[in-house]
């Protein structure tokens, strides 16, 4: 097996930022990944205090499709994240500022419309938290091989950025993920331990960068395979660096 790609998510819900090496750290998270969420209205959450909030009460493909028509990019360097369409700049801030943060959420507000539920507050996790839809979404693999199977099934074209995972693996077998929770990986000088699947939801059937619902591949999966799963949650044990192409073998 080895590692076909790497991508981080700096904004829950927004698109997807491919990377060639990242450097992970033993029980931490995947480095700059779900770092900020966008409320849609009042979420609870306590910056001083965070807890695991439902997906629901924030900005997400699940319920806004439209999200995944723009192009996103966060500048860790800088703070700024910028968002954009296929033709032009459409809103920048700096995350760090109250007047960045503030450009960003009147424009969200518009570009939402009637799905806004309330004031759109862009949150910042605190050191130690991540906005990710599982408690256990320390970083998150995705087998290539089960995403062809599900393509296959749904007699349509599947782009595997549908399952917004970290890392994507190739040559493995069709569902051999399935056997992994509980079991350690080596990859590259990284070692992760397997924790569960990924249950799928709703906002697998949107198109990335098109911001449309054209699929339903929870029912795909379910009356396919008999489950709603694609993809693995793991933590990491032992830290490094780790690079597009690097070998991955079971411990």
């Amino acid at each position: 097996m080895r590692l076909a790609s790497l991508y981080r998510y700096p904004v829950k819900g927004l698109s997807p930022e491919a990377l060639d090496t990242v450097d992970l750290v033993a029980d931490g998270y995947f480095p700059d990944d779900r770092l900020f969420a966008f409320e849609n209205g009042p979420s609870g959450f306590d910056p001083s205090a965070p807890e695991h909030q439902p997906k629901i009460k924030f900005l997400m493909l699940m319920k806004n499709a439209a999200l995944a028509g723009l192009v996103t990019r966060y500048d860790s360097a800088s703070g700024v994240l910028t968002l954009s369409d296929a033709q032009k700049e459409l809103a920048r801030g700096d995350l760090a500022s109250a007047e960045g943060r503030a450009a960003l959420e009147t424009f969200l507000t518009r570009f939402l419309g009637e799905e806004i539920r309330g004031a759109v507050h862009l949150c910042a996790a605190p050191e130690g938290f991540r906005f990710t839809d599982s408690k256990s979404g320390f970083v998150s693999l995705v087998n290539l091989a089960s995403v062809a199977e599900i393509e296959k099934a749904a007699g349509a074209p599947v782009d595997p950025l549908r399952f917004r995972a970290n890392l994507y693996v190739a040559d493995a077998a069709p569902w051999a993920e399935a056997e992994w929770p509980g079991q350690r990986i080596a990859l590259g000088g990284v070692t992760l331990e397997i924790l569960k699947m990924t249950d799928r939801c709703a906002a697998t059937g949107v198109a990335p960068g098109a911001g449309v619902r054209d699929m339903d591949l929870v029912q795909t999966l379910r009356a396919n395979f008999g489950h709603i799963d694609c993809g693995v949650y793991a933590r990491i044990l032992t830290g490094g660096r780790v690079t597009r192409g690097d070998a991955l073998r079971l411990i």
